[in-house]
C-alpha cells in the first residue's frame, strides 16, 4: 500500500512574510491555529504573481499547498509547494427567495 500526505494551508488578510532563498525560490512560514509552523519554499515567480494578485483583489483568500515533509523543530516542511490567491466575490442578496421564505413562515 502507498500513501501520500498532502497539506493545504489557507490564509487571508495579508500575505505571509517571504525571505529570499536559493534557486530562485522564497521561503515562507505560516503558523496554524495550534502553533505549528509550516515552512515552504515557493518559486519566486509564483510568489510575485501572488503579491500582484493580493494588491489587485479587493478581498481575497490564499492557499499554499504541497507534500508534507520532514518534521522541524517547531512544525513541518511543505515540499514542492505552490501558492494561489483567490478573489472573494461579494455574494449578491436574493430578495425574492428571502421574501418567499418570510411569506411561507408567516402562514
Amino acid at each position: 500500500m502507498q500513501a501520500k500526505s498532502e497539506v493545504t494551508l489557507k490564509f487571508s488578510g495579508e500575505l505571509p512574510t517571504a525571505t529570499p532563498a536559493a534557486n530562485k525560490k522564497v521561503e515562507v512560514s505560516l503558523t496554524d491555529q495550534n502553533g505549528v509552523v509550516f515552512t515552504a519554499l515557493i518559486n519566486a515567480k509564483s510568489w510575485r504573481k501572488a503579491e500582484s494578485n493580493a494588491s489587485e483583489f479587493g478581498d481575497w483568500a490564499g492557499a499554499i499547498s504541497g507534500k508534507l515533509g520532514q518534521r522541524t523543530e517547531n512544525g513541518f516542511e511543505v515540499i514542492d509547494a505552490g501558492i494561489q490567491l483567490f478573489e472573494k466575490k461579494a455574494k449578491e442578496p436574493k430578495p425574492e427567495e428571502g421574501a418567499a421564505v418570510a411569506e411561507t413562515g408567516a402562514s
